[in-house]
């Protein structure tokens, strides 16, 4: 109609009129597709990180029903979950997964029963079936629990903490001592786990690091360029551009400076990086890769004899769990990381029984010095 205008992903804007298509089935559930990715990419919504995963969904559904989303019911995507969450399969996903799935296939059911958007029709004068929604109360993962995360994932405790960093330089020193090539590697994969650590970082906050972003704190003038880190890819809400956030350097792990300094001045250049502004570059003068951070840690942590439920991710609780032991503020210590709630951080937060017993211990004192003044 004229002058109103035209939701993206609409079925004439993908879906070729007047065309025989050798496979009609095949041809309207790809429109269903393109449409639903036009719909998304007007949400603002990352197309490697949201997108494309949730279309990778949707044919891995029909590959396994057999079936089209006008032929779907809810019997095929309780199926589905059921058969994903299988013992039986090398790696069923946890619950917090299940219901990831069921909302991405919820969100793709809602658009394709839009009428607004002409796939009921379509579907009806094409097939003789309309789509339904799959997933409802009755079917889906329920919300109960704040956390819902394996329960063997836990932060490092201060002597794995240790163990893991004496490892990481362990790896250059043996290299180096044995001259086999990869000590320069071996130096910048300790430098940059470490600094995961120190700082609290997520993997893509440390992999988009650059030289640029070393921040001087004029409170702390002894700790020169690495007073703070200013992370610029941090964790995004959806539809939103990576969260911005400063970090500083503690006191408590101060000595990421002299790492950081040895880094920077000495080691970063004999990898020849040119004009690279990167923080962290590979042997071949680029920035390195998310998978080579993933395989830095695997190696260190193989190296130091830890339990494999210890992630890297486990280094950003890590750093969590020691600034709430080192007393600093809650409110602190979610600025530091970047989370929206204190909920957040209070989930991350698994503190040790040594530091248990001296709140309590600091709480009876209190009630002793109480009593004593009445």
């Amino acid at each position: 109609m004229e002058g109103v205008a035209e939701p993206p992903g609409a079925a004439h804007l993908v879906l070729a009129d007047g065309v025989v298509h050798l496979d009609p089935e095949q041809a309207v559930f790809q429109a269903m597709l393109d449409g639903w990715e036009r719909q998304q990419r007007t949400r603002f919504l990352k197309d490697d990180a949201t997108i494309r995963p949730r279309l990778t969904l949707l044919r891995r559904m029909a590959e396994f029903t057999n079936a089209y989303p006008w032929q779907w019911e809810p019997a095929d995507g309780e199926d589905f979950i059921t058969h994903l969450r299988s013992a039986d399969r090398k790696r069923p996903i946890v619950m917090s997964t299940a219901r990831g799935y069921e909302l991405a296939i919820t969100l793709f059911m809602e658009y394709v029963t839009d009428r607004r958007y002409e796939w009921p029709s379509v579907c009806s004068q094409r097939f003789g079936q309309v789509p339904q929604q799959v997933f409802h109360e009755g079917n889906s993962v329920a919300h109960v629990a704040d956390f819902e995360g394996q329960p063997g994932r836990r932060p490092f405790t201060y002597d794995e903490v240790q163990a893991f960093f004496d490892a990481a330089d362990g790896r250059a020193e043996q290299i180096s001592r044995h001259g086999r090539k990869g000590t320069l590697v071996a130096m910048r994969d300790s430098a940059l786990l470490k600094t995961v650590y120190a700082f609290g970082l997520r993997r893509r906050e440390a992999h988009g690091l650059d030289l640029s972003d070393r921040r001087r704190a004029p409170k702390m003038p002894q700790y020169g360029e690495y007073g703070a880190l200013f992370v610029r890819w941090g964790k995004s809400s959806k539809g939103s551009p990576p969260k911005r956030r400063t970090v500083l350097t503690v006191p408590e792990m101060d000595w990421i400076v002299d790492v950081l300094e040895h880094w920077v001045g000495e080691v970063h250049p004999q990898f020849n990086p040119g004009a690279l502004a990167s923080l962290w570059v590979s042997e071949r003068a680029a920035r390195m890769s998310m998978r080579s951070i993933n395989l830095a840690f695997e190696q260190a942590r193989a190296a130091a004899g830890l339990p494999a439920e210890l992630d890297l991710h486990a280094l950003r609780h890590s750093y969590v769990t020691h600034l709430v032991e080192f007393d600093y503020l809650e409110r602190f210590v979610s600025e530091q990381v970047g989370h929206r709630y204190a909920s957040t951080t209070a989930i991350y937060t698994g503190v040790s029984d040594e530091y248990r017993t001296r709140l309590i211990r600091r709480s009876m004192q209190g009630h002793d010095e109480l009593w004593e003044t009445k």
